[in-house]
């Protein structure tokens, strides 16, 4: 989106990396977000103060009908509780015509950023839950269900992203955090099973600097 006037709304901000899109292209003053992390919504206000930043979950959404011309959820439907009714609640709030539109990596069909980790996961524990049947997560189940929502003229497409690291360490540190399925399995394991899994991972990336190609499964459909 870029033409003057639209209004855009962040479903499942994070610490703002679409948010910060949204504003480049069309002024804090058009863009709101939500998050349903206290700590994610304080950090994207304390990054753009001017955005009106809601800690709220999207299958409950803070905002009355028709309110935005644009509703966006990156990444984030195959984490809401109730997928439908998130993405119900995204066309309520969206103009007649307006444009809803959403993404999710292809964990599914091995595409996502994170098929190594969970390659190595399974060759430690092959009974492992990785995210492959999470919301969304395989090719045409996010149309399903943008469809099951309600909404119209559905879309469907893929991305492809290329992510450079450094280092294997940097790769690596972000599954420490605790985030996400891959980071509460990591936290699940004791010291042995963490340096196990590190280890299985590092024998399946390259030395030195390298890339990780990571496609993930869109939507753009009309309210």
């Amino acid at each position: 989106p870029t033409q003057p006037g639209l209004r855009a709304l962040d479903v499942g901000c994070g610490a703002g990396a679409l948010t910060q899109r949204l504003v480049d292209r069309l002024g804090a003053g058009q863009v709101s977000a939500v998050d349903p992390s206290a700590s994610f919504v304080a950090a994207t206000r304390q990054r753009f103060p001017d955005v009106d930043v809601r800690c709220a979950a999207a299958e409950q959404l803070p905002f009355l009908d028709a309110t935005f011309d644009v509703v966006l959820a990156q990444l984030v439907v195959h984490f809401m509780a109730d997928p439908v009714q998130g993405l119900r609640e995204m066309a309520r709030v969206a103009r007649p015509g307006g444009t809803v539109a959403a993404c999710v990596w292809d964990h599914a069909g091995g595409g996502g950023p994170l098929a190594s980790f969970w390659r190595a996961v399974r060759e430690i524990d092959p009974g492992a839950v990785d995210e492959g049947d999470l919301p969304g997560a395989r090719e045409g189940h996010l149309a399903e269900l943008c469809a099951q929502a309600g909404l119209d003229d559905i879309v469907s497409s893929s991305l492809t992203v290329t992510v450079g690291f450094a280092t294997f360490d940097d790769w690596w540190e972000p599954f420490t955090l605790g985030v996400g399925p891959a980071g509460a399995h990591v936290a699940g394991l004791d010291d042995a099973g963490r340096t196990l899994l590190r280890d299985r991972c590092a024998r399946l990336l390259p030395t030195g600097a390298f890339h990780v190609d990571a496609s993930a499964w869109c939507v753009r459909a009309r309210t």
